[in-house]
């Protein structure tokens, strides 16, 4: 009986684009002629895909989070990622483990898989390294020679977002990022703030004065706004990090008496599920948070079970979602 390693060799590809385009993969980029000529070489060796279902096992995956629950609560980010996890695992039949750094290598090696979330310090990335098993880190690139991964291109999305507040006329503006202290004492930085201020450099319209840092938390949202405000240097638009800070940012303006976006215009980032029920509804951008917690689990399936040795990195797109928080002149 052929299997899909006899229409890899025959058709002069991957195992992985074999097993995609026969599964009706709409987001493999190959060209028709290329899938043409695989379902043309699956039917003349006769190839049925329910022997393949016939021979799919029962997975073990890990799953290791690097925040606490409190901090999960906190920033909903993760927690949306990680229920999309959770819910693609339970769909699939596959067994759940969570996993901890000081977790034996027997048990570690004795899973199919792992799949990590949150930001990883030097010193965990290379425990991580240890395991014998694959691994793909969402979020995060830590090595790309090493693990698989789902990133979101930042730079795009903030280029969207400046180009976007630019264009309702803004050239006072600032943002609320994040600069944080990981477990080992090394900065950790948002690279989406070199992003912003090289998106304003080049426009000419970069001020220092108008960027400020915080942790992921609606407290320093509400906390840095009065600090712009107290300082005289208020922009009239800010980018805020996440959508918590957001809602941190639309308190203080409140109690200092500003109208959103008459005052002060804010846009947001992750698209929240709440983020369209704030007053007013706030522009933000969309991250496909479920549908990177479930393209995790395809990716770390697809290694498994069909062997693949190349590392891959997959960068998701964001869109901006304009509701009425940002003016336009």
């Amino acid at each position: 009986m052929a299997t899909i390693k006899d229409i890899a060799a025959k058709a002069g590809v991957s195992i992985a684009t074999v097993s995609r385009v026969l599964n009706h993969d709409e987001t493999l980029n190959a060209q028709d002629e290329t899938k043409k000529r695989i379902f043309e070489i699956a039917e003349e060796l006769e190839y049925e895909v329910r022997a393949q279902k016939k021979r799919r096992r029962k997975l073990k995956i890990g799953v290791f989070y690097s925040y606490s629950p409190e901090e999960e609560l906190q920033d909903p980010y993760y927690l949306c990622i990680r229920l999309a996890i959770e819910k693609k695992l339970e769909e699939e039949g596959y067994t759940k483990v969570i996993v901890k750094l000081d977790d034996s290598p027997e048990m570690i090696n004795g899973l199919d898989g792992v799949i990590c979330t949150g930001t990883f310090t030097k010193k965990m990335v290379e425990a991580i390294e240890i395991w014998e098993c694959p691994v793909i880190f969402i979020d995060a690139d830590p090595n790309p020679k090493r693990f698989d991964s789902i990133v979101v291109d930042y730079r795009r999305a903030v280029e969207e977002i400046v180009s976007y507040l630019v264009g309702c006329g803004h050239t006072k503006i600032g943002m609320i990022g994040c600069r944080e202290v990981d477990k080992e004492g090394d900065e950790v930085l948002d690279t989406r703030i070199q992003h912003f201020q090289n998106a304003l450099k080049k426009r000419g319209l970069y001020h220092p004065e108008y960027t400020k840092f915080g942790a992921y938390y609606a407290k320093y949202g509400y906390k840095l706004l009065k600090e712009f405000y107290e300082e005289g240097n208020l922009p009239t638009a800010l980018f805020v990090a996440n959508d918590s800070m957001a809602a941190g940012s639309y308190r203080a303006a409140y109690e200092l008496g500003l109208k959103i976006p008459d005052d002060i215009s804010i846009i947001g980032f992750n698209d929240i599920p709440t983020a369209k029920y704030m007053v007013p509804p706030l522009t933000t951008v969309r991250l496909y948070m479920e549908f990177m917690g479930e393209y995790a689990v395809k990716l770390l399936e697809e290694r498994i079970i069909h062997g693949r040795e190349i590392c891959v990195k997959v960068s998701i797109p964001t869109k901006l979602y304009i509701r009425d928080s940002v003016k336009k002149f």
